[in-house]
């Protein structure tokens, strides 16, 4: 797939005299994968909110393939086209599932939504993205209730994939998971990636996350870049005081909570 992948620039959001997200720019080329971290209030949701629509920013500019999607979208068949080309899987499945419809059902209601197929051809293609994702017939006819989170956020990914996107944004998407649960998701995200060529966009807290999955890193601070670039080079040399703060923060052998609270008064 080729394009010229999403671009954003000098992204802006205000709530009131609170300045949520502040000149927030950054590049996801077609097929590569991004992190986004930093605390909780660094601004990492609001700035994925803005991304796919369910915030207006209030300054700067969100591009996909050199398509601006910062005016309102005009029309359903508009509306549509973008939620296509960028979709979201949330951290918690459970909540992002409708309980009333099977995991199945909630692939196919996409794939009504967006595409002209017969019901076979759905029930084909339904039959297709669970079994990308490691489901089957079995869990297809399952309501949320009765899967485990794992299978609920596998169903959570088929249901993004089914509308083809651009570019898929994971919210701590495997934050609410078990870590074997999660090593399993991550290694799906990863060969999904290869074999579709969708760009990824992580949004966690989680620095190991980002190690394993992402190509290029931005850490978000009070809404701002502190840093950004090659994710293996921020997290081995990282050059803003914030990102090293992050980094002796995750627990280990020797880690001191002492020093990290003062750490983290220095740094401000």
């Amino acid at each position: 797939m080729k394009g010229e992948g999403l671009v954003v620039t000098g992204l802006r959001k205000e709530y009131g005299d609170h300045t949520a997200v502040d000149d927030v720019s950054f590049t996801l080329a077609p097929g590569s994968s991004l992190g986004i971290v930093g605390e909780s209030g660094s601004g990492k949701t609001t700035t994925v909110r803005m991304l796919v629509g369910l915030e207006r920013a209030d300054a700067g500019t969100v591009t996909l393939d050199g398509r601006d999607r910062s005016a309102r979208p005009r029309g359903r068949a508009e509306r549509l086209a973008r939620a296509r080309e960028i979709q979201m899987v949330f951290q918690d499945p459970y909540l992002s599932l409708d309980p009333r419809i099977t995991a199945g059902g909630c692939v196919d209601e996409v794939l009504r939504l967006h595409f002209r197929l017969d019901p076979a051809a759905r029930r084909a293609r339904v039959a297709e993205l669970l079994d990308q994702v490691g489901l089957g017939p079995r869990e297809a006819d399952a309501l949320p209730r009765r899967l485990s989170g794992g299978q609920r956020q596998r169903v959570a990914i088929a249901r993004a994939l089914a509308a083809e996107p651009r570019v898929l944004v994971l919210d701590e998407a495997v934050a609410a998971l078990d870590v074997s649960i999660q090593a399993q998701i991550l290694e799906l995200l990863g060969r999904i990636r290869r074999e579709a060529g969708v760009g990824f966009l992580f949004v966690t807290h989680d620095l190991a996350v980002v190690r394993h999955i992402t190509d290029e890193l931005v850490v978000l601070r009070s809404g701002r870049i502190v840093e950004s670039g090659p994710t293996s080079r921020v997290l081995t040399a990282p050059e803003h005081p914030y990102t090293r703060l992050l980094l002796d923060s995750v627990p280990r052998r020797g880690w001191d909570p002492a020093r990290i609270a003062g750490a983290r008064a220095a740094v401000g």
